[in-house]
Order: C-alpha cells, then structure tokens, then sequence
C-alpha cells in the first residue's frame, strides 16, 4: 500500500518527510492521515540518527490545503466536532514538541490545517510563484483556526499582523507572507528542496534564525498589556459593525487570541476548541460550507451536460467599447486572463480614456501587493487599442460592451463578423437585452453568448454566460472556462428578460420603491435591509447600479412580466434631472467627500412625506419575499441549471446574504409551506404581485424541499 508519509534518512542526520496522499490531487489532513503522519513523527523523535526533518509535499503544486472538509461536514454533534479538532491539535503539537529543528519546504496551497502545521515548525522557506498561497480562510466557514492558528500566529508575527490575517481570512501570496513574516525565506521551486536541507544542516548544528520583533509599535501595542486590550478593543468594535450580529466566528477568533495571550498555549488552544466545536455545528457555519462547496464545484463544471465538449482557448481577446464595463473587462482579462486584449472604440480619446483605466486597475493591484512591479509592466502589455479593425483576425473571443441599446449592439454584431475568424465567438455584455435578438442578424448565431459582467469588474466575483436556443455547447464551454480564467465564478443562464441576477433583483427593489410611495424612509429601507444581511439597503443599490440603467432594465421586464414588475414612476423624473446615483453625485443620497446623506428633495418627488411607523419586520418581509417568489418562478422557468447556481449567483451577485445560503436554502429553512403562507398572508394586504408562484404551491402539498 502506498504511504502518505514517507520519511526517508539522508546524510547527516537530516530526515525528507514527504507527504502525498494517495490518489488525491492535493494533500488534505484526514483521520487516516493524521494517524500515519502522528506515527512517522514518533518513529523520527525517538530514532537517535535524526538531527532535524525537512517537511515537503509530494504533490506537484499543493502543499497542504487544510483539513478534510469531508469529515467537517459528517459532524453531527459538538462533541464530535471537539474530538476532530482535539485530534487536529495533537498533531501539530508533535510537530512542535518533537525536540528536532523541522524545516517547512513550501511550494503550492498552504492553507487552514496546513498553515496551522508549518507554524509549528522551526523555519518555513516558501517558493516564489503563483501557486504558493499561505493563509487561514476558516472564518470565511464560519468557524476560526482551531489547530493552535489563533496561538501561534500573533506569537510569531505580532498580535495585530495575525488578527489582520485571522479576522478576514485573509489568503497571502509568498512575497506578502514573507513580508508579513509568516515564513523566513523565498527560493525559486527548482532550488526549494536543496536550500531546506541546506538549512536543516544548519538548525542542526545550532543555528537559530533571527526575526523582526516589530520596533517600537510591536512593543507597545503587540507585547504590551494595554497595548493588546487597545488593540483588541479596536479589532471588536471594528468586527461588530462588520458583522452586525450575523457572523460569529470573528468575535469567537478575537476571544481565542486573547485568551491564549493572557493565559498562555494550552488554555489558548483549549478556547480554540470550543469555539471551534460551537461553531462548526451551527446554522451559519453549515451554509458557508455549502457555500464553498458550490463554487468549488463550479470552478469544475464546464457549463453543459452530456458529452462535453474541448472549450476554444482564449489566447486574443477584443473589447468593443472603451467606457466604464469595457476599460474594466480588458485590465480584469489582462490582469487575471493574462491573454492578448485589444480595445476598440469610434475615438481615439475614448480609447486612451478606457486604456488609462485598464492601467489604474492594474495599478490598484499592484498598491494591494497582488501583483510585483514587473507584473505590472507585463500586464500593461498585453493591453493596446485603437479606432480600427487591426488584431481582429486573430481574436478568439470579442466582448461587445458598447451602450445598452438593440440597434447599437446589432450593429457592432454586423460588423465585428466580417472582421473576425470564422471559429470566433462573439459575446455581449448587455446586462438588460436578449441575446436571442442581437444574435439575429448574425451569420453564425451558434457562436454568440452573453458574458454579463457586473460592476465593478475587479471585485464582483461573478459572471453570468448567458445561452441563446441556438448557442453551441462548445461554445459555452469556452465562454464559461474564460470566465473562469478571469478569476469568476462563472453560472449559465438561460436567455430570459433580466437573465438570473437582475430577475430575481427587480421584484425586490421595486418593492422598496413601492415602500418608499407609501411613505417608509429611504433610511429605514436599507437599515432594514442590512440588518438582514445585505451589504447595502435597496435604496443604495439603485444608486450604485446607476438610475439610468436600473430604469432601462425595468422597462424590459415590465413589458416580459406585466404590473408585477412596475417601475416607480419617479426614477423617470428623476434621470431627466441627471440624479443618476453615486456616478452622478446625485440621486436618492447627495454623494461627496465620501460620504453620503439622503436627499430630502426625494419626498417631493415622490409626494410623499417619510414616516418611520412601519415595522421593522413588515419591510424585511415584502422584500425577501418578493425576491424569493421570483427565485422559484425563475428556477421552475429554468434560468438557472439548479438551486446551487440559484443561490450561488444570488449570494454573489445580488448580495444575498451568505450566511443565510441563498434564496433557495433559506426557503428550505423556512419551509415550503411557511413560505407559501407568508406570500398569501403578503398578497392579501398589499396585491397580487404577492401570490405565491405555482411551484412553490406544488412544493408546499408535498412538503418538499430543494435540497435534500
């Protein structure tokens, strides 16, 4: 039987522990694992040849990517969990009390568990590329390091350079990591296992690094008493306003840090556990996980059913349009594509326009220490453009994000044809228009799909590839493998007025209009709504997607869907006002100097005056309900392939909060039948628009679910 630890003795003294778990790509701490390596690390403790161990994976591009989560989510009880972590703890602490200098060689995902590992180690030497990523994402589970992360972390890098990492689950690249002090030394991967011998002879031998103890700041706030309690005053009330009561495990993370600084390793690691076993079998830690799970498996789903086709690599992309979205898509596509792309517009002032931007983006990333500056200069590039047809035969995949208007578009579709390979595909952007009607004037309607794009490029993590009836299957898998590449998670969408995101969205921020007719406070809407968990209120939303474009967008699904999609009469007014929302400085809020205060103007427009009386409970009711009714309609239509890109796309794109699992798992929380009772309840005092869809009635009889 294959091992997953193997030690084998080298010359003087220095044992090569490799670990590879067998027929995995990538090294994850089971049960199983865990005894094996506990094992092998009694064997090097007591044999009397060994003078130091040099740790290293045997998998080509992964070091350690955490526990299994596997066995995370067959907990049931907290008992159970604090067993798993218990016995997570005792490994790593063999690692650290095996009276032996142990040199972490780390190239690849160095992640949770496996971070937690190295840390107890005497010197960790990390490779400089890409693939290697160091960092504790657990609170992103809902649950925090619990295998001595929370202990040894602020002990090796400072208290406050350790919450930083712990509190956001931060994930750090190898130059950051050695910056931040987590590991000592970077090396090229061809040199990575001879300089850790290298330096394992020396611990060997007596030597013992030296490493910044962080001046004048890490002795008064990190290694003293009033320090940490201002500094872990500071991290609570920065994380309470963060999480509104929602998340638990930041909190938990600050108490486990504390409590191990104040009374020392083992009482630190016994609140870990705790923490850890609360946690883990609790509601919102559940949903994260199922959230992770979903985008771990999308990252692996080509988009199609059946026989799957070879996706067309996308090694040239063009952008048409140099505006806002389209400067955006090209510095994202070079950035994290790292293709070819050419941005073209009808003017040379807007060309240069766009390309500054796509270099302001690429600049961003390089002032967040994402990228080096010999990155920077690569990316750049890639980047060029200009007002004619020149690289277009070579193009594999041109984006059209031009205005949002029909005749624009198809016009653009005409021309970009003739002017392009005949295997390239062409996609749009649009974010309001069918696919469908664009892609009928082309000659090769099989080779269009829409890419929709979501504001601002850089940070929103999602795309929608939108199918026509007539798309190619290979087609899809190009376009979603691409999205992929651009560093998205990437859902098919059906070509249906709104698509998926803007849908199920449009119910919901029409209903806070309706609110706001009817007299309810713009700031009572998003407060309600926040306090849910939304990262911002309706009302805000409208202002940052743009009141211009929210109107067009409820105009296409008025005329699809009837006086259950009725737009509020005012934003009209308002457009022709130039309020256009925070691009404008103006619209429901007046924006400046960073800041943002609501609009009184806004009553007299609407006519009438804001009274605060309405529920708290009333307002989240109709606008969780009226976005959840329009979920299942849409699922039952087939928008989405399934509830997990349902929910996916909700959390990602609309800001459903995560911790609720999407629309989907939240109507399993509630139940089918409750819901249909609410949604009555809601139609029978405020309209029809509330009638629960038919679906969800079927579901209700049979008291069924979404996920099993």
């Amino acid at each position: 039987m294959k091992m997953t630890a193997l030690a084998t003795k080298i010359s003087d003294g220095i044992a090569r522990l490799e670990l590879n778990v067998p027929g995995e790509t990538v090294n994850t701490i089971s049960s199983s694992v865990r005894r094996e390596l506990e094992s092998v690390l009694d064997d090097l403790k007591t044999d009397s040849v060994v003078r130091a161990v040099v740790l290293i994976s045997g998998k080509q591009d992964n070091f350690i990517a955490g526990a299994d989560i596997d066995e995370f989510v067959a907990l049931k009880t907290r008992d159970q969990a604090l067993g798993l972590v218990q016995d997570g703890q005792a490994l790593v602490e063999r690692l650290d009390t095996l009276g032996k200098p142990i040199v972490a060689a780390i190239h690849g995902a160095c992640l949770g568990g496996g971070l937690e590992a190295v840390l107890a180690c005497t010197y960790r030497i990390a490779t400089e590329h890409p693939k290697t990523q160091l960092g504790l994402p657990e609170v992103r589970l809902g649950i925090i390091p619990a295998a001595g992360g929370c202990q040894r972390l602020p002990r090796l890098i400072g208290l406050r350079a350790a919450l930083d990492i712990i509190l956001a689950g931060r994930t750090l690249g190898a130059k950051q990591a050695l910056r931040r002090g987590v590991v000592d030394e970077l090396v090229h991967p061809a040199i990575l296992e001879a300089v850790a011998f290298k330096v394992a002879r020396r611990l060997a031998d007596g030597w013992r690094p030296k490493r910044r103890k962080g001046g004048l700041a890490g002795q008064l706030m990190d290694r003293n008493p009033l320090g940490q309690r201002l500094v872990f005053s500071r991290a609570r009330k920065k994380i309470r306003m963060k999480i509104r009561g929602h998340y638990p495990a930041p909190l938990a993370a600050i108490e486990a840090v504390q409590h191990g600084l104040s009374y020392g390793l083992t009482a630190g690691l016994d609140c870990e556990a705790a923490h850890f076993a609360e946690l883990s079998v609790g509601d919102v830690s559940r949903n994260l996980v199922q959230i992770f799970f979903a985008t771990t498996a999308l990252k692996k789903d080509p988009g199609v059913s059946g026989d799957v086709p070879t996706a067309k690599p996308v090694e040239n992309l063009a952008v048409i349009g140099a505006g806002f979205m389209g400067s955006a898509i090209a510095g994202v596509a070079a950035a994290k594509g790292e293709v070819d792309v050419r941005l073209r517009d009808t003017g040379l002032e807007a060309v240069a326009r766009g390309l500054e931007n796509a270099h302001n983006s690429i600049k961003a990333r390089l002032a967040r220490k994402r990228i080096a500056v010999l990155d920077q200069h690569r990316i750049r590039d890639l980047l060029s453009g200009g007002t004619d047809w020149s690289g277009f035969r070579r193009t594999d995949l041109v984006i059209e994000a031009v205005f949002e208007d029909l005749e624009v578009k198809r016009k653009v579709f005409r021309a970009v044809e003739d002017e392009v390979k005949p295997d390239c595909i062409i996609a749009s952007n649009t974010s309001t228009i069918p696919i469908g009607r664009i892609a009928e004037v082309t000659k090769r309607p099989q080779q269009v799909v829409g890419m929709h794009f979501f504001s601002p490029v850089d940070k929103m993590p999602l795309v929608e590839v939108i199918l026509t009836d007539r798309t190619a299957p290979w087609v899809t898998v190009s376009a979603v493998a691409f999205g992929r590449a651009m560093g998205k998670t990437t859902i098919v969408v059906r070509d249906r007025p709104g698509f998926w995101v803007n849908r199920i969205l449009a119910p919901y921020l029409i209903e806070s209009t309706q609110m706001l007719r009817e007299g309810v406070p713009i700031e009572k809407l998003d407060e309600t709504m926040a306090a849910f968990g939304f990262p911002v209120g309706p009302i805000a939303l409208m202002d940052e997607i743009g009141l211009d474009v929210a109107l067009k967008g409820a105009a296409v699904l008025h005329d699809a869907f009837g006086d259950r999609m009725m737009p509020m009469d005012g934003i009209g007014a308002m457009t022709e006002r130039g309020r256009l929302g925070r691009k404008s400085g103006r619209g429901f809020y007046i924006y400046g100097r960073g800041k943002k205060k609501v609009d009184p103007a806004i009553y007299d427009i609407v006519g009438r005056a804001p009274d605060r009386a309405v529920p708290d409970d009333d307002v989240t009711l109709r606008l969780t309900y009226a976005m959840l009714n329009e979920a299942a309609r849409a699922l039952d239509e087939g928008v989405v392939r399934s509830a997990r890109d349902g929910d996916i796309g909700a959390v990602l794109g609309v800001g459903f909060p995560g911790f609720r699992g999407g629309p989907f798992r939240y109507l399993d929380s509630v139940g089918s039948a409750k819901a249909v009772e609410t949604l009555e309840e809601l139609a029978l005092k405020y309209g029809s628009r509330f009638q629960p869809a038919t679906c969800l009635r079927n579901m209700a009889e049979r008291n069924g679910q979404y996920y099993e």
